[in-house]
């Protein structure tokens, strides 16, 4: 996954000329927020129900990571 994820943050700034990409993931998926971490992400907030999923709304984090991160 790390490396999919890496290839379309590549793409998004390389290619697309994007400055930010932005994570939005429910805090107790604890696979994807160590994705965005080892990817360089900073959390920068917290959403409280964000999203409607089967008919709940669910918190999420939201992780960003910039041009200017990204190594």
């Amino acid at each position: 996954m790390s490396e999919g994820v890496s290839l379309a943050i590549d793409y998004a700034f390389k290619t697309l000329g994007l400055h930010r990409v932005e994570a939005n993931i429910q805090p107790d998926n604890i696979a994807s927020i160590n994705l965005v971490k080892r990817l360089g992400f900073t959390k920068e907030g917290f959403s409280r129900r964000y999203l409607k999923i089967n008919g709940e709304w669910r918190d999420h984090e939201r992780w960003a990571l910039t041009v200017e991160d990204w190594v």
